[in-house]
């Protein structure tokens, strides 16, 4: 991540902690999450690119404070989807992509 996304990193973990969100039950973030994924899809099936863009922030808000209630580093996690993606073999169909160890 660039150095502006790691102080958001940080400004978010603050905020968090400001507020006692870093010690809350992580459920409550896995149920924020939904609730910002329904409205990232509500965003894209409309068209409305302002919420696109706010949703997807706020899922990355969850996420940090979900990790940092785990103990997880948010940058580590994404580190290591792309260290499991970085050499996959596949093919792109309609815009899926689609694992080699998928096809059938």
């Amino acid at each position: 991540m660039n150095g502006k996304n790691l102080d958001s990193v940080s400004a978010i973990k603050q905020w968090s902690v400001e507020r006692g969100l870093d010690k809350s039950n992580p459920d409550k973030q896995l149920i924020k999450l939904q609730e910002e994924l329904g409205e990232l899809a509500e965003g894209h099936n409309k068209g409305y690119m302002d919420q696109v863009k706010d949703s997807i922030g706020d899922m990355f808000v969850v996420m940090t404070i979900y990790c940092q209630q785990r103990g997880l580093s948010i940058d580590e996690c994404i580190d290591s989807a792309y260290q499991t993606i970085a050499n996959r073999k596949g093919e792109t169909v309609d815009g899926v992509f689609i694992k080699e160890a998928d096809k059938q």
